[in-house]
């Protein structure tokens, strides 16, 4: 029997993951250890791995690479070339795309946008801000308040 689901442009071959029950386009990776629980979405080529969750809402689209003990959930979305990583959390309506890198024990939330070639990292909290182009926040840094953070820039504590 062929399976097929909508995840927003038409139907397309998928599954439900065995871990969660969400819906997989066949041309995406899931790692059996990994959890897409039952609303969430992973589509396009995207990949996920290790032990990370998508959850809620969630999608996971394009060529993004969600992997380690990562979380995105709420209605947060990874698409692009994106990669989130290690113990992050992208979560609320936040979104990570192009080829932006969120990675260590950093949370992207509320309304947050990482884009381009951005980089969070360390303990760093992007809260309703956007993080574009080569800037990169890590450390302790916290960007919040609809703040802007873009071209060279470096924020970090």
């Amino acid at each position: 029997m062929h399976t097929t689901h909508d995840f927003g442009n038409g139907l397309v071959p998928a599954h439900q993951h065995s871990n969660g029950g969400g819906w997989v386009a066949d041309t995406a990776t899931v790692a059996a250890t990994a959890h897409v629980g039952p609303t969430a979405t992973v589509s396009g080529n995207a990949e996920v791995t290790g032990y990370a969750r998508i959850i809620d809402s969630a999608s996971v689209s394009g060529d993004a690479v969600v992997m380690d003990h990562a979380t995105v959930c709420g209605n947060a979305t990874v698409t692009g070339y994106a990669t989130v990583s290690d113990h992050t959390w992208v979560r609320d309506s936040a979104t990570v795309t192009s080829d932006a890198l969120v990675t260590g024990h950093a949370l992207v939330s509320g309304t947050a946008s990482v884009s381009g070639h951005a980089w969070v990292y360390g303990h760093a909290v992007v809260r309703d801000a956007v993080v574009m182009d080569c800037a990169k926040v890590g450390g302790h840094a916290k960007v919040t308040n609809r703040a802007l953070i873009s071209g060279n820039a470096v924020r970090s504590v």
